[in-house]
């Protein structure tokens, strides 16, 4: 049985001030940069195989500092691509400790187009809260230039099957760490929920969510607290 961990980064500077933010490569805030600590407490003992995060620098961020808490090896960003998929090889012993952080695009934030760098109190005033709110969480419905949570999916969901699966499949415990909406659309996709029920779904920032691969299917475990799992979902 392997484990499947989904973490929304932590707060970022932007969060912080209620700013749309999607594809704007904005950092963690001191706060986000606790919320990834906590998280990595909280995760120090899970031994993880493989990581993947967004090419956004607040899910690297998280997940780097996630695992500066770990006590299983040391995450270390694999280059893809270019002369650093050659030159960024460790080779030999020293690389046994290492586990391997793949970046993807396909695990961005929603892109929130016309609506990025904008603040949400004043989105509201200008289109109303009920727009801005299906803008939000809605399934199908995306902001001026940007994408659905559908759209989102398009990519986010290929990617689970084709490249974080067959880890599981292989029996590889895999940190995830990636945005709201991305893993929304995961999470809509693992639990089969309706376009109701993922119009009240929020991914907090900073709170590990585990699900355990069993059987070719990923079941819940819940939220990772202080307290132990949390299984509300839905919010």
């Amino acid at each position: 049985m392997a484990l499947l961990v989904l973490v929304r980064h932590g707060e970022s500077l932007w969060n912080r001030l209620n700013i749309f933010t999607g594809w704007v490569d904005i950092p963690l805030s001191e706060n986000g940069i606790q919320e990834a600590l906590k998280a990595g407490d909280l995760l120090k003992d899970y031994k993880f195989d493989v990581i993947f995060t967004s090419e956004l620098v607040r899910a690297i961020q998280t997940a780097m500092l996630i695992m500066s808490r770990n006590k299983h090896g040391v995450a270390k960003i694999e280059h893809e691509n270019g002369k650093m998929k050659e030159w960024g090889t460790v080779y030999g012993e020293h690389g046994r400790n290492y586990i391997p952080v793949y970046k993807a695009w396909q695990l961005n934030e929603r892109y929130y187009g016309k609506l990025q760098g904008w603040n949400k109190d004043y989105a509201r005033k200008v289109y109303g809260d009920e727009q801005v709110l299906l803008w939000r969480r809605s399934y199908d419905i995306a902001p001026p230039g940007g994408e659905s949570l559908k759209d989102t999916a398009k990519r986010t969901i290929p990617y689970l099957k084709e490249r974080i699966i067959p880890e599981l499949e292989k029996g590889k415990n895999v940190l995830v760490s990636a945005h709201g909406n991305s893993l929304r659309s995961v999470v809509m996709h693992i639990e089969n929920l309706t376009k109701e029920e993922v119009l009240r779904l929020n991914i907090p920032t900073g709170i590990p969510l585990i699900y355990e691969y069993k059987n070719r299917k990923l079941i819940r475990k819940g939220y990772l607290t202080e307290r132990g799992f949390i299984n509300k979902l839905i919010e």
